[in-house]
């Protein structure tokens, strides 16, 4: 294989698309999970351009055919690192594995961590509780705006999470305050989480700020020391606390993840585009919308095509996942389930990668592809002509 076949990989993670249970979700309470198969058997998915890539090909979906002449590579990986959320996928996905779980606190933070983070902003904390962030803003909303009191919760994924009324506290406190928890805590993402509205009518704004653990020697630090280029597109930046990143576009919602996409891939950049697309977690999974996970997957099913159409002679593109959120499962969480892989491009050869044994081996396989590391773990020989 010639090196310079590729030169640029579009990495794109569907977040929280999984395609079922893993081996061992029955440790994470999520035995018989199924993100796109459960959408498709209640409701149906018309999801004609990633059929054309092999989508129907790994798994029964509903209304997503099997491909006998697909256009693209396709295959499907299990995780190795502990732990479910969004931080341990998409570093597998980098090429770290965790060997243990980041930390978390399903019975609330012990009172100490919010004595120090209350002593430490000057404000009171009210919550400190696992919930859902729409129903917590319902709950505490108007405590909130009477007190100024910061509203504290978690999930079954390592994070703690401040929400607070933009009126209230002004972005850039908030972040602050962000900031002063990233330095107390191990856990794997600290999270912004602003709100507006009035008289317990709330909702959410597109201000989330994530502030993740750095992560270690990965991916990106190699392409960016390599001297490629890394652009960061939606969270991607804040997953990886910055490193290894050359460019970012921050971004409030799908279509202008893939705006951005399009974006870096008209410019004459080398190296990798990476692309988080996070609505299906957080508008739709999390809140158990299977109707919004339909059309979300819809909508850039839709928009595909502009992508495909865009990508150069020596490019690939791969879109991925990087866990479940499963809106038939029970409970609000992210599941333990394995993830999709589609390749697309003018040099990809329409084959089955097969079952892929870690996350780690899209990093092994685009490490080969743009710097000639191979590794037992890359398909790009498989996939690649």
């Amino acid at each position: 294989m010639s090196k310079n076949k590729i030169n640029r990989v579009a990495l794109v993670v569907l977040d929280s698309v999984g395609i079922g249970y893993a081996d061992d979700a029955d440790e994470y309470g999520d035995l018989g999970a199924n993100t796109l198969g459960h959408i498709g058997d209640a409701v149906g998915l018309n999801l004609p351009n990633m059929a054309r890539l092999g989508l129907g090909n790994l798994a029964p979906i509903g209304g997503v055919p099997r491909n006998l002449n697909p256009e693209g590579a396709f295959g499907i990986a299990k995780e190795v690192s502990k732990g479910k959320d969004t931080t341990t996928g998409h570093w597998e996905i980098a090429g770290e594995i965790l060997e243990e779980a980041f930390p978390t606190y399903l019975d609330g933070f012990p009172e100490e961590i919010i004595n120090e983070f209350s002593k430490r902003t000057g404000r009171g904390v009210i919550g400190n509780k696992v919930a859902s962030g729409t129903a917590i803003i319902d709950e505490l909303g108007d405590e909130h705006v009477a007190t100024g009191n910061l509203i504290v919760y978690t999930s079954a994924d390592s994070v703690f999470q401040i929400a607070a009324h933009e009126e209230i506290v002004p972005l850039d406190e908030l972040y602050r305050y962000c900031e002063i928890a990233r330095e107390m805590l191990q856990v794997g993402r600290v999270i912004a989480r602003p709100f507006i509205g009035a008289d317990g009518a709330y909702s959410r704004t597109a201000n989330r700020h994530d502030y993740a653990l750095e992560p270690g020697d990965n991916m990106l630090s190699r392409l960016k020391a390599a001297g490629q280029d890394v652009c960061a597109v939606g969270k991607i930046s804040d997953i990886f606390a910055g490193k290894g990143i050359t460019q970012s576009i921050r971004t409030k919602n799908n279509m202008e993840g893939v705006d951005a996409t399009l974006k870096f891939l008209g410019e004459g950049n080398k190296g990798l585009i990476f692309t988080n697309l996070v609505d299906f977690d957080m508008h739709f999974g999390h809140r158990r919308d299977v109707w919004g996970y339909k059309r979300c997957l819809e909508e850039f099913d839709v928009r595909l095509p502009e992508i495909l159409d865009a990508l150069r002679d020596d490019d690939l593109l791969i879109i991925t996942a990087d866990h479940g959120n499963d809106p038939i499962f029970k409970g609000t969480d992210h599941t333990r389930e394995h993830i999709p892989i589609l390749l697309a491009g003018k040099h990809v050869d329409p084959v089955r990668i097969g079952f892929r044994q870690s996350f780690k081996d899209i990093a092994d396989t685009i490490e080969e592809l743009l710097m000639g590391v191979e590794s037992e773990g890359s398909f790009a020989k498989t996939a690649i002509r």
